[in-house]
């Protein structure tokens, strides 16, 4: 008889931006996910789009809702970072279907530069450390 292989989750992503390098290599290794998903286009627009106007997100969110249930299946991750409402009931709706909820954290390193009228210029390189599952 044949020995089965276990599938491995999937990682589906909710996310403002693209994925680093070092998301996806860690997502890989300490998630252990198969395929990395992102949503069609006009999914990916809306998440990052999110009109700060409305007052109920059911229906803005419901081509997102539906684009997860026809694609993730228990088990799977799904990375939801965006609007604070928006990411909340994405990450709710996560957990209803079984899903494993995560979001990507950061470390901050400010980096000083000193100019010629001794103004100092300061920028902030963030880097990815870990993915933690809500709830945890």
């Amino acid at each position: 008889m044949k020995e089965l292989t276990p599938t491995r989750p999937n990682l589906l992503v909710l996310f403002n931006h693209t994925l680093t390098d070092g998301q996806i290599e860690d997502a890989r290794r300490t998630l252990a996910v198969g395929d990395i998903l992102e949503p069609p286009v006009a999914i990916v627009q809306a998440w990052s789009q999110i009109p700060a106007i409305l007052e109920n997100l059911d229906d803005y969110l419901s081509d997102t809702r539906d684009w997860l249930a026809l694609t993730a299946k228990p088990g799977d991750y799904v990375l939801v970072q965006g609007d604070y409402g928006a990411t909340y009931l994405m990450v709710r709706f996560a957990f209803e279907k079984g899903y494993l909820p995560v979001y990507s954290t950061t470390i901050r390193q400010a980096n000083e530069e000193r100019l010629s009228g001794g103004e100092v210029r300061v920028t902030h390189d963030f880097r990815h450390r870990i993915f933690r599952c809500y709830g945890r």
